[in-house]
């Protein structure tokens, strides 16, 4: 436990390149430069998050790696679900909770000499007021209890930890039959599947259609104007609701 980094998933990658193992937990009370997709800032203030990050060193082939965010994403709101938490999945791996965000995750890959890993970091908003909070789409643990009481941050590390070591040990040992079941899973519960999107693409470009599938590789299917289209890295908003 850290009291500040500027970011777990920095720490979490400095010690896997100096050789540190499989499962080693970067947690800090304040992170001071966090950060998301496309190089996104995010900070909250201290001891009102669950910031950690989960060193793995997968041996499945490199085509699978891809499945990693989205097992993350997948398994977080899953668990918050148990907790009573009306948690929903969005691609690639944000949680929701309606449609604001409760939990930013990032995944990276890292080279280090003992071979590649790669770092599942979450950043879960637990006792955030609505002043506190990052940006107005977002939301916390706090806000969403009937009570206004979040839970006690450290027994949900410990919860969250454990399902994802359990999902990711299931996904390494399980080989195509395990991406296939995570595959299902995520598709089945992944919101963004029906919904109107625009997705925010690499280099500035822009898709608007409506989301019809998760393939086989992970990557969200957009129907557009003037076509189907694969997308396998992009940030996703939702345009309006879901039909039913």
């Amino acid at each position: 436990m850290l009291e500040t980094a500027t970011s777990t998933n920095a720490v979490a990658a400095e010690r896997a390149r100096a050789g540190a193992d499989e499962g080693l937990v970067v947690v800090a009370e304040h992170q001071t430069a966090g950060r998301g997709r496309l190089d996104r800032s995010w900070e909250t203030p201290a001891r009102s998050s669950l910031t950690f990050s989960l060193l793995t060193r997968p041996s499945v082939p490199a085509a699978d790696w891809p499945w990693l965010p989205l097992l993350t994403g997948y398994t977080v709101a899953k668990t918050l679900r148990a907790q009573g938490y009306d948690a929903d999945v969005k691609w690639p791996n944000d949680v929701l909770i309606g449609d604001r965000k409760l939990v930013g995750i990032l995944v990276e890959r890292v080279e280090t000499p003992a071979g590649a890993a790669a770092i599942l970091g979450v950043g879960l908003n637990v006792d955030l007021t609505t002043e506190e909070l990052p940006v107005p789409t977002a939301t916390s643990l706090a806000l969403e209890s009937p009570a206004g009481a979040a839970p006690d941050r450290t027994r949900l590390l410990v919860e969250l930890l454990r399902s994802l070591r359990e999902a990711y040990d299931a996904w390494q040992a399980g080989g195509a039959d395990a991406v296939a079941r995570l595959h299902a899973s995520y598709a089945a519960a992944c919101v963004t599947v029906g919904r109107e999107v625009r997705v925010d693409l690499p280099g500035g470009r822009e898709l608007t259609g409506r989301a019809t599938a998760v393939d086989e590789a992970g990557r969200l299917v957009v129907l557009a104007d003037d076509g189907e289209s694969v997308v396998g890295a992009g940030d996703v908003v939702h345009v309006r609701a879901r039909e039913q």
